[in-house]
């Protein structure tokens, strides 16, 4: 997703309209976490784990929480006893698929930038600013690797994906994801690194995804070892130090479609603990439940569950290593709540938990023999013998085989079926703007408590692990900005004349007479007539490609280059401007 700004023309000459930001409520702690903090110095731990249950709002840990009463013998969840308050999860105002946007209802892209850099931004920004030329804001893994600390992520996603990439990259739009792996490879040096997404490190001749070459190899070059399934994982030993593991093409499988071979969350997670525990510094790592939010998605309550228990059990791993550890503190929350996934429906006082666990396979999966389906009677025959109803009427199983109407297609009118036996409603296959709640033990516990913003997670962890964000950050926006941007026809790259401008500290005016707009800095200009794109170079014909859209002006690289005399370079994977 490109954002765009309304944009007005001012005695002639081009001016953007940047929205205003809510500065005090992205940069400050809230009321409740300030005032924690005030109330006495905060005790630092060397290790810091943050737990991320993607799509897990007050619903869907109460979902598990049922599951286990009644299938597992146990009352309460692994992170129950650690509850500490709820978190907000708006952000920025802007354009969402062409559309302005009020942010109430995040996305994973704009909810992560917030609890791992300490900023709000748009929905689909990757840790970088809500601007036309964004500039990026650094998170808590990289203010971790300033001072020497290891550092690891963790996901059932693919680790390109949106919750992951916050804190080790930096995009315009989370479906960069190529560039995001890239990222991870150049620019940081996370030492663990395990989840799905195996399409990102390799090249399309290879059946991946990637449009140069695989860079898997690079990987290992660098020190890594490189594993993809479960035996891979265990042979991994902790002086290893540097580990990727991608164990999927795209997301690691549901656990009802798991074979032996794929580890659990909590297998990926005990392992990156052992190896990351290894440096005397300590160790900064995310953990997420990524699956929760796709199975939200799709309305599969089964699946959901199941995807939920498995992150508790990695949420049992990091707290049991940080009790006995001693120096460690661990936080867990959520970005958003998805699917707005009610417990009851249609005026009745009841679930059907005895059923929630009679699905074999998810509706992920499952869906692929739906589509299939040539009749009816094949539509009811495929629902019992994966969930063992055998009571569908032809109308249900009518709709089934047309689909709900969405992409989910067969898939979501066959969770939409399910549901109704399971006595939960879904109000669809978004996210909701609910706040989710908020788990910790450890000093970091005295920071989060009560009604606080998600912006105040990435400040409290860098107040724990005693880490410079603000100083990050500056370090990263003295060598890249993302600007917007567009390819003409020709091929050229162009960029937003006025606010790169404003960027780079180059002077923008309007002369009247020439119809044209003036950068100058110092002694040197260029001129764009807005009548015919002509440029020139302190008075002199020059090459400098330009092009007018609805009244802004757009320009080329080099015209910045000469007049700021850096050299500043394209990175068109990345799509942002190398400063240095």
């Amino acid at each position: 997703m490109k954002k765009v700004f309304k944009q007005i023309l001012v005695s002639g000459m081009v001016l953007s309209m940047v929205p205003a930001f809510s500065a005090t409520a992205a940069d400050a702690p809230s009321t409740t976490a300030a005032a924690s903090a005030a109330a006495a110095p905060t005790a630092k731990s060397k290790n810091v784990i943050v737990l991320i249950g993607d799509g897990m709002g007050p619903a869907q840990v109460s979902a598990a929480r049922d599951y286990a009463r009644h299938f597992l013998n146990k009352n309460h969840l692994e992170l129950d006893s650690y509850y500490v308050g709820q978190a907000t999860t708006y952000a920025d105002r802007g354009e969402d698929g062409g559309v302005m946007v009020s942010g109430e209802v995040t996305d994973s892209a704009s909810a992560g930038t917030a609890f791992a850099t300490g900023h709000k931004t748009y929905n689909a920004g990757i840790s970088v600013s809500n601007e036309d030329v964004s500039k990026p804001f650094a998170s808590v893994i990289e203010a971790s690797e300033k001072v020497g600390k290891a550092t690891g992520l963790v996901t059932t996603a693919r680790i390109t994906h949106a919750t992951p990439a916050v804190y080790a990259s930096h995009v315009r739009n989370r479906d960069n994801e190529s560039a995001i792996a890239s990222q991870y490879l150049n620019d940081q040096s996370v030492d663990v690194l395990f989840g799905g997404g195996k399409q990102f490190f390799v090249s399309k001749q290879e059946k991946g995804k990637r449009a140069d070459k695989t860079i898997i190899p690079d990987f290992e070059a660098k020190g890594y070892k490189v594993v993809y399934d479960k035996a891979g994982l265990q042979s991994l030993e902790a002086k290893d130090g540097k580990a990727l593991g991608l164990f999927g093409n795209s997301h690691v499988d549901y656990v009802l479609d798991r074979s032996e071979s794929v580890p659990s969350l909590a297998d990926m997670s005990q392992k990156a603990i052992d190896i990351l525990s290894q440096n005397p510094n300590g160790f900064t790592m995310m953990i997420e439940g990524g699956r929760i939010d796709h199975a939200g998605h799709a309305n599969d309550l089964p699946a959901l569950v199941q995807e939920a228990l498995d992150f508790d059990a990695a949420v049992k791993v990091a707290m049991d290593f940080a009790k006995k550890d001693g120096n460690t503190s661990v936080v867990v929350t959520a970005d958003h709540e998805t699917g707005g996934l009610s417990l009851s429906r249609d005026g009745v006082y009841e679930i059907n938990v005895d059923a929630w666990n009679k699905e074999k396979q998810s509706s992920e999966v499952f869906a692929v023999k739906l589509k299939a389906a040539k009749s009816i009677e094949e539509i009811k025959q495929l629902v019992f013998e994966n969930t063992g109803f055998n009571d569908l009427s032809d109308d249900e199983a009518s709709y089934i085989m047309k689909g709900d109407g969405t992409s989910y297609a067969q898939e979501g009118a066959y969770n939409a079926v399910v549901a109704k036996r399971l006595m939960v409603g879904f109000t669809g296959h978004g996210h909701s703007a609910v706040d989710v709640g908020v788990w910790a033990y450890g000093p970091i516990a005295d920071l989060v408590k009560g009604q606080i913003d998600n912006t105040d997670i990435a400040r409290a962890i860098s107040k724990v692990a005693n880490v410079d964000l603000d100083g990050t950050t500056a370090e990263l926006q003295a060598q890249y900005v993302y600007p917007k941007f567009k390819v003409t026809r020709e091929g050229a790259t162009l960029f937003p004349a006025r606010m790169l401008s404003t960027s780079l500290g180059i002077n923008v005016a309007w002369d009247e007479a020439a119809k044209s707009v003036v950068l100058s800095k110092g002694d040197n200009k260029v001129a764009v007539n807005v009548e015919t794109a002509e440029t020139t170079w302190n008075g002199a014909a020059s090459s400098f490609n330009a092009s007018m859209d609805n009244g802004s002006l757009w320009l080329s690289l080099d015209a910045f280059q000469q007049l700021t005399g850096k050299t500043l370079a394209w990175d068109a994977l990345s799509e942002r401007i190398s400063l240095k």
